[in-house]
């Protein structure tokens, strides 16, 4: 598959293939693109594998936009979008490898149901520390 034509949103990057059939992929996945200008986007070049934006140093690769991720989960959309929480650190509190939550977060693996529980309870943890803080 070969991406002919892009264009964007605030929240998705949306892709039509050589046969006209239409794409999207969350800009959640693309920081640098999420947050770039109109000008820094429009600044891209098709490659053979994909569309590569060398003032972003940020590359998408075609096969990506058929990925069944287009929009990130529940869980991944939070880390995604809480940068703040440090994933390594968050990971030891909730006993968890930090490559493994790297891999759920990053969508390489999915956790169980039970995992996400876990994952779910250190979230309201911290939260709840959060809540509780007095200065």
């Amino acid at each position: 598959m070969k991406i002919t034509r892009i264009w964007f949103d605030s929240d998705f990057i949306y892709g039509v293939d050589e046969s006209g059939k239409e794409y999207r992929q969350s800009l959640l996945w693309y920081p640098a693109l999420k947050n770039a200008t109109e000008a820094e986007r429009s600044n891209y070049k098709f490659g053979f594998r994909g569309i590569h934006w060398r003032g972003l140093d940020e590359d998408i690769s075609f096969d990506s936009f058929a990925a069944d991720d287009a929009e990130p989960s529940a869980l991944q959309r939070f880390f995604l979008t809480h940068k703040e929480i440090k994933i390594s650190e968050f990971a030891k509190i909730v006993g968890i490898d930090a490559t493994l939550l790297r891999n759920y977060v990053n969508g390489f693996k999915k956790p169980s149901k039970e995992r996400e529980q876990v994952i779910l309870g250190g979230i309201h943890a911290l939260a709840r520390q959060y809540a509780a803080a007095e200065f």
